[in-house]
């Protein structure tokens, strides 16, 4: 008989989605840890999981056909080495929650927020004018569900977006599309970069000099995809030397970032704690639903994981 298996920190948080399920006799546990999960002493055949707590729990080789993460990103599955499972992914969910906070802080910047809040603890009344995001040119390191949101969001906003991607292929919303060939020439047009790339091999350390070299100078960054894409020397360069105007960085590739970090103090540097998109259960387990169902059915799963490209 399939059972499944909820493992991630907010497990219970998905049991009252998955009644119906239960109630068509499809036995159901969750697990809130890997020592948890070991406990139950039962072999699942369908696990809804958090990726990292999935790759520990299937890295001891216990059989599973289907797993359904709850996250965008699925590297710890894909380094796990294992390819005799299905795989599948979260898309058109987080795009809204990354969108307010890439909005948030590139106004923050251009309406230049904390030099204000700084002035006004000295009570200095400071005249200088805002920038304003309208006019600007905003590259988007990606062009996924996410990239495409935020493509929308900006573009009715009087932003020009462009986008890269592997294949320069067009993409709707995006003014210009760049392959991943013309790198440089896609940076020397952006005013704000944000990057919404997935961690793979191919996208590793794709910021790097020649890259931040290239960048229009002014350039504010965004950081919402994987703190792997940037290489961190390469970055406090380019803040220290001006040619970026900024950043704001949710992703490293050392989570949580280390106290010793110079990126804590980096110029003009704002670090959040990957916290520009929640997973909301209900959202996931609207996406796992409709994927069990085809399950069931022998239907193609939506959003599967091609192992090889990472996403």
């Amino acid at each position: 008989m399939k059972a499944l298996l909820v493992l991630a920190p907010d497990a219970d948080e998905y049991l009252p989605g998955l009644e119906n399920m239960r109630a068509s006799g499809l036995p159901v546990s969750i697990a809130a840890n890997v020592a948890e999960a070991g406990e139950l002493g039962r072999e699942f055949s369908i696990i809804l999981g958090q990726p990292d707590l999935v790759a520990l729990f299937l890295s001891s080789g216990r059989p599973v056909d289907w797993v359904q993460s709850t996250w965008a990103g699925v590297a710890p599955l894909i380094d796990l080495g294992r390819r005799d499972y299905l795989l599948t992914g979260v898309k058109d969910v987080f795009g809204p929650q990354i969108a307010e906070y890439v909005l948030g802080y590139l106004l923050a910047h251009e309406l230049r927020l904390l030099e204000r809040l700084g002035r006004q603890a000295n009570r200095d009344w400071w005249a200088e004018p805002n920038g304003t995001l309208d006019g600007k040119t905003l590259g988007l390191l990606g062009t996924g569900s996410i990239g495409r949101h935020l493509a929308a969001v900006f573009g009715h906003l009087g932003v020009r977006v462009l986008g890269l991607n592997r294949s320069g292929e067009p993409v709707a919303g995006f003014e210009t599309m760049y392959p991943r060939g013309q790198l440089l020439e896609f940076l020397a047009r952006s005013d704000y970069l944000v990057c919404t790339l997935p961690q793979t091999a191919e996208t590793d350390r794709l910021m790097d000099r020649d890259a931040f070299a290239a960048l229009r100078r002014g350039c504010y960054l965004v950081n919402v995809g994987r703190g792997s894409v940037i290489d961190e020397e390469a970055l406090l360069e380019a803040l220290s030397g001006g040619r970026l105007a900024g950043a704001a960085l949710d992703v490293f590739r050392d989570e949580p970032l280390p106290e010793y970090s110079p990126l804590w103090h980096a110029p003009d540097t704002l670090v959040t704690a990957h916290v520009a998109a929640k997973t909301r259960p209900g959202e996931i387990l609207a996406i796992f639903t409709d994927n069990y169902g085809r399950f069931l059915h022998g239907e193609e799963l939506k959003h599967r994981i091609d192992f090889d490209r990472g996403y």
